[in-house]
Order: C-alpha cells, then structure tokens, then sequence
C-alpha cells in the first residue's frame, strides 16, 4: 500500500487544531492554530485551509472544539453552544458537500447522546472528528488504488486546481492516483495548471510534486488545449468538490473547459472523489450552489495590482461538468464509467464496481 504524503494539512495538538496556512505557500510552512468553531469558520472561508475532504475534517474538529470549550456548562448552555457552532460553520462555504456531510455525522452523535452529560458527549465529538480524519485517509488510500489501475506506465497526467494532501487528510484523491501509481513501479509525469485567480496549482500541486520527486510541469490554465492538441496529455485526472446523482461534477472554475477540451481531443478525464462529495439530495449538477469570491482575487495577487480602477471582476470559484464529458469517477469502492445515476446508487448499495474495460 502507497506510503501517504507527509504533509500534515491537519493536525490535532494539546486540544487545539493546527492548520497548515495554505496561503502561505510554498514560501513558508506555518500553522494557523484554532481554538473555537468560529477560528476554524474563518479558516475555512479565508482559505486556510481548502479541498472539500480537509474542510470537512476541519469542520468536524471545529465542533469537537466547541463541545471541549463548553464541557464545563450545564446542558442547555452546552446544547445552545453545539447550535451556534453548527450554524457558523455550515456557513462558511457553500459549494463543498464534505462540509455538511461531515457537520451530520458530528450532529448525529449528538442526537444520540441522550441525557449524557456534556464532559462525555465532547469527548464523543471528538472521537467523531478524529474517525472521520482517519478514514479520510483510507479512503484517499483506496481511491489511489483503484485510480492507479487506470494509470499506463509513461502516463502524462495532466490536473487542475490542487487534489493532493492538502486538500485532505492526506494522499490525496487526484494526486493519489499519482502518488499509488509512482508506488507500483509505473513513470509518470504531472502536468499542473496554475489554477486562476488562487493559483492552488501553481503553488500548492507544483509543490507537493516537488517535494516528492514526482515530475511536474507548470502551466497557464488556457496553454492546456495547445499541449492536448500536440499530443502531450495522455490523461486528466481532477478532484470534486460535489458530485450530483446524476453524476454532473462541482470542480474548481475551469474544469468544465478541460473536460471539454479533453473531449474534442479524445483524452480519458476521470474525476477522483469520495463518497462523501456524492451529494445523492442534488438531481442534477445545475443544483449545486456556486461560490461567487470576492473579486479582489481576480484584480491581482498578494500586494500586487493588474487591473485598473473601477473595472468590474466576476469571481465565481467553480463550474459544473455534465457527466457525459466525464469518462469515469474514481471511488473508494471502485470506478463508475461512465457514470450515471444508476450506477451512483449502484455504488451506495455497497456493490464493488470492476475496473472499465
């Protein structure tokens, strides 16, 4: 089984989360340590930390947080606390269904607590957060095995936006199947779009393929057509931030004119995500709420300003693939291709799908 990457995203210490600032990034390594729900809201929406799986580990440690800071109260206050912390953190981004999937599982040991008293219901929420970390990273494990069964020896993969470490507990979904593949022996190669306007490709996918040794090539987001066109991409593999019934796909803005692109060129796109990103309550893809960022991150960068005065930026954070441009989905339990509704709840009935042949 493939070793997981080093890189701590998340990392629980003397009853405090720790977040890797991924802002920060690849100039310096620093943490960003929580001590509250509301920290860890913020976190989410300053970008802190991001990649839906790590955001619904943060959000599940943020409630274990709470329940810790509230321990010491009488029930109603405790109760009236898990509330707020609830509520603050479903609200902190709305595209990524990790969040809320994660928030549901913290809300149903709650539910079940029955008249325990607050001390033992917060260390039950923190058992919760730190299962859901944990199997967080075997899924991302299993995702990568299943993945690296699609992957030929030689293969220049090319990916978008940041589906690594970093944007879980660790391994990865799309860098996983890249991570899995370089464990069975085969060469492979990364090409990284630099991911406009947050540049998650340019800083945060070139790095960790830097760090391990793994081959990356750094490109603009609009030179992925020219390098397809002259035969340079054997494959695309990307993330998910939702994935509807139907199997229509939530990714970072730009996913959609990959998919497509890679369409025109007859290049396999497979999408890698686990099961918790399948949001079965969404029929369709144009459902998903889409994030709108603030548009001070498409007039420039840091300190740096391109645009001028007064122009208005439109900044919305993903797009939506239709499922007939996706060759498959990449799960924990297998791999859908092509993937349609009836197969998505073929997956949910616990039933192993084969390799496509």
């Amino acid at each position: 089984m493939p070793i997981p990457s080093k890189v701590e995203t998340l990392r629980w210490r003397d009853a405090r989360l720790e977040l890797l600032d991924q802002r920060q990034l690849p100039e310096r390594i620093e943490y960003v340590t929580c001590a509250n729900a509301g920290q860890v809201a913020q976190a989410i929406r300053a970008m802190v930390v991001r990649g839906a799986p790590a955001i619904g580990c943060a959000a599940a440690y943020g409630i274990a947080l709470e329940g810790l800071r509230f321990a010491g109260q009488e029930r109603p206050a405790f109760d009236a606390g898990l509330e707020r912390a609830f509520q603050l953190l479903a609200q902190s981004r709305p595209t990524a269904v990790n969040l809320y999937w994660a928030l549901e599982r913290m809300r149903r040991i709650w539910r079940q607590s029955g008249k325990r008293p607050p001390e033992a219901i917060a260390a039950a929420l923190l058992a919760e957060a730190q299962q859901i970390f944990a199997e967080d990273l075997q899924i991302n494990l299993a995702i990568g095995a299943h993945g690296a069964t699609l992957v030929a020896h030689g293969a220049r993969i090319l990916t978008h936006c940041n589906a690594g470490a970093l944007a879980t507990a660790g391994h990865g979904t799309a860098l996983g199947v890249i991570r899995s593949a370089r464990a069975q022996g085969k060469e492979v190669s990364v090409v990284a779009t630099e991911t406009r306007p947050f540049l998650q490709g340019a800083r945060l996918t070139a790095w960790e393929m830097t760090q391990e040794g793994i081959p990356v090539t750094l490109i603009t987001d609009n030179a992925a057509g020219y390098l397809m066109g002259r035969g340079e991409v054997d494959m695309v593999v990307v993330g998910a931030d939702r994935v509807a019934a139907n199997g229509d796909v939530a990714n970072k803005i730009g996913t959609y004119t990959l998919a497509v692109l890679a369409a025109r060129h007859r290049i396999p796109f497979y999408v890698a995500c686990p099961l918790s990103t399948i949001d079965r309550s969404v029929a369709q893809g144009e459902a998903i709420p889409i994030e709108e960022r603030p548009a001070e991150e498409v007039l420039g960068y840091g300190e740096c300003r391109w645009a001028p005065q007064g122009v208005v930026a439109r900044n919305p954070a993903f797009d939506v693939t239709p499922a007939d441009l996706i060759t498959g989905l990449i799960t924990e339990k297998g791999v859908i291709a092509p993937p349609d509704r009836r197969k998505i709840e073929a997956l949910f009935g616990c039933i192993l799908l084969e390799r496509p042949g």
